[in-house]
């Protein structure tokens, strides 16, 4: 499999990108790409998501494009300005990307652009499978356009899938490690009612899910990228103290003091969405981490 690769430097791409021999990598600074990445077989190539399409020559030999690139969603208070951020990164940016590989004469078999869990919205305890409608709400607004403008490159000829991912576990960023302080100190606990589902996925998970919708040619459209196993939060905050082998015996978070911290961003950690992977199952992938107090005793022990 030969691939190119945007938002190679994140978490998820890093991860990938040590699944992949001689990676192409788009990157809007390719020079710090190139350095933060230290490999000597990836190509890297300098695009502006937001403002061209994507360039033809990064695309010789490649058949699977693996589209990562989106401004952090959890970094910083969201303003106005932060939003457009978030929505720009991933509307525009997959419109470029798609609007480079309709150039081209030959254009890779497959497209796996990410989406996110954010496009089902705050759904209470409706199990949500790939048939599920979208939500409403910023994030699911962003996630709707984020996949059409991805789908718009089945007119190439090109099989598109877009895996809509959890919060992915991992060890070395994300989520999991912002969370960890004030559960060692002890001072972890719910937030909100602690019945709103949490979608969640480890890592490794998340890599095999991206390389089965790569290799797949059955799979196309949409791919929850989560673990078969959802948790509550409140489940998930008990996990996570057994983890650390601390208690979690504080009272919830209330929501309004969640809402004054955090602004708009609260209403993320307080909806309930409550998604399962059918189509990986379906087609028979074996999860290796789908049990939540497994996958976090295994990051964390």
């Amino acid at each position: 499999m030969r691939a190119l690769v945007t938002g190679a430097t994140g978490l998820v791409g890093t991860a990938l990108l040590s699944r992949l021999e001689q990676p192409v990598v788009l990157s809007r600074n390719a020079a710090k790409a190139a350095a933060a990445l230290g490999r000597d077989d990836a190509r890297v190539i300098a695009w502006d998501p937001q403002h061209d399409p994507a360039p033809a020559e990064a695309f010789d030999g490649v058949d699977v494009v693996f589209h990562l690139a989106g401004e952090s969603v959890a970094e910083g208070r969201w303003t106005a300005d932060k939003k457009a951020r978030i929505r720009d990164s991933r509307v525009l940016g997959t419109r470029n990307l798609v609007a480079g590989l309709a150039r081209l004469t030959r254009p890779p078999r497959v497209l796996v652009s990410a989406s996110a869990v954010g496009f089902y919205g705050d759904r209470g305890d409706e199990i949500l499978d790939e048939s599920a409608a979208p939500g409403s709400g910023f994030l699911a607004e962003v996630s709707v356009a984020w996949e059409r403008e991805a789908q718009a490159a089945t007119a190439a000829g090109i099989r598109v899938v877009n895996p809509r991912i959890g919060i992915v576990l991992s060890r070395h960023g994300g989520a999991l490690p912002k969370m960890l302080p004030p559960f060692r100190w002890g001072l972890g606990s719910p937030l909100g009612s602690g019945r709103q589902w949490m979608p969640w996925i480890h890592l490794d998970d998340l890599i095999g899910l991206l390389l089965l919708a790569a290799e797949r040619e059955d799979l196309q459209g949409p791919l929850n990228a989560t673990a078969p196993q959802p948790a509550t939060n409140r489940q998930f905050t008990a996990a996570l103290g057994r983890a650390v082998r601390r208690p979690t015996l504080l009272p919830a978070v209330p929501t309004g003091v969640l809402r004054l911290a955090l602004g708009e961003f609260a209403g993320v950690l307080l909806a309930s969405t409550r998604a399962i992977p059918q189509r990986a199952q379906a087609v028979g992938y074996a999860f290796a981490h789908p049990d939540l107090s497994e996958a976090l005793a295994g990051l964390l022990g």
